[in-house]
């Protein structure tokens, strides 16, 4: 759930004009009794800056947003960078999870004969009950692929929820962390924003759901393929998000990591959509997931019909189109034709090697 931090922002230039312009033309004029009548300090009225951007503060939504001023309203022309960030930031990370995969592979063939040697060594020496990296060691090595795949997510989105609680970051965090298409810093939000959560309950809900579906959609991707497709559906979802809100006119930061969720979701759900599914407060009431992502589709396309405020369904529905659309069609389009970059990556690799022997 993206929660869209919305902020009407109401710069009134006019009104800083006719404040100034108010100092350079006063008018004194004299009592009829002789009496001068002294100068008439008149106030200053600043733009209507605080009454225009309060911004309804909750736990939800950061404490504060980028001052922007509309000189002129947004136009198509500020798609143009999300645009080229999109289409090269998602083919980056397709092919360098090509390299990933290559690599993974040819480590896992010249360490096989090393693991055996170290586990042959490890009975050999005397072994201590409680050593505490033992204990990680066996703990990590009973997760899943899945499991331990997202944990790095995971780690990543409470690091940034932790730099959210630092007072001279903030400026830092809200340019930076936020997407919005009227800010300064137009591209790299749109990844950033997909691992930045300023409420705890937020990010607890959108990890869980990661963590819930971590075994199933790293069993239907690998962890390669999963990693690129959850990087790219958080920019695409947030172009998505850009292109409507410059589209309804209606600005504000985004943050949230639940474009690219929506994703990993859509693509579970579409790829079984018999497998059952619950509320975790409600584990009695089951549905199949193909409802469950009729459901939930239909709700954000009547949230963004009716400018429903509380969450981004721009980036719901981006990220959720995304999903069906890799898993029918993207996937054959991209991963399987990876093999160019794989081979580009081998030979740059053996010439590489080559060279000083």
């Amino acid at each position: 759930m993206a929660w869209s931090c919305w902020a009407r922002v109401c710069v009134r230039e006019e009104l800083r004009g006719c404040s100034a312009q108010g100092h350079r033309f006063t008018l004194y004029t004299q009592q009829r009794n002789g009496f001068r009548r002294g100068p008439q300090k008149t106030e200053s009225r600043k733009p209507d800056l605080e009454a225009g951007s309060n911004l309804r503060r909750s736990s939800l939504s950061p404490p504060a947003q980028e001052k922007v001023s509309y000189g002129c309203s947004p136009s198509v022309k500020q798609l143009v960078k999300p645009f080229f960030f999109t289409i090269g930031f998602s083919g980056f990370a397709f092919g360098s999870a090509a390299i990933w995969q290559y690599e993974t592979l040819k480590f896992r063939v010249q360490s096989y004969f090393d693991e055996t040697r170290a586990e042959w060594m490890d009975k050999l020496r005397p072994q201590k009950e409680l050593d505490f990296r033992k204990q990680v060691n066996q703990w990590w090595n009973s997760l899943s692929e899945g499991q331990r795949t997202v944990t790095g997510i995971i780690a990543a989105n409470v690091f940034v929820f932790c730099l959210w609680r630092i007072p001279s970051l903030q400026r830092t965090m809200i340019k930076y962390f936020t997407s919005n298409p009227t800010s300064r810093a137009l591209c790299s939000p749109m990844l950033l924003s997909t691992f930045s959560h300023f409420s705890f309950f937020h990010m607890a809900a959108n990890m869980y759901v990661l963590w819930s579906f971590s075994n199933s959609i790293v069993t239907l991707l690998g962890r390669e393929q999963f990693v690129a497709v959850y990087l790219s559906a958080g920019v695409v979802s947030t172009f998505v998000s850009y292109i409507c809100k410059i589209a309804t006119g209606r600005f504000g930061p985004s943050l949230g990591a639940s474009g690219a969720i929506m994703t990993v979701l859509a693509a579970v759900c579409s790829k079984m959509p018999e497998a059952r599914l619950a509320i975790i407060f409600l584990p009695m009431f089951t549905f199949t997931a193909g409802n469950a992502l009729k459901a939930i589709i239909a709700l954000d396309t009547a949230g963004l019909v009716l400018g429903w405020k509380f969450f981004d369904h721009a980036a719901h529905l981006g990220g959720a189109l995304f999903g069906i659309w890799y898993v029918t069609y993207g996937h054959e389009l991209i991963w399987k034709n990876r093999e160019p970059v794989v081979k580009i990556w081998h030979e740059l690799r053996t010439r590489s090697r080559g060279g000083p022997q």
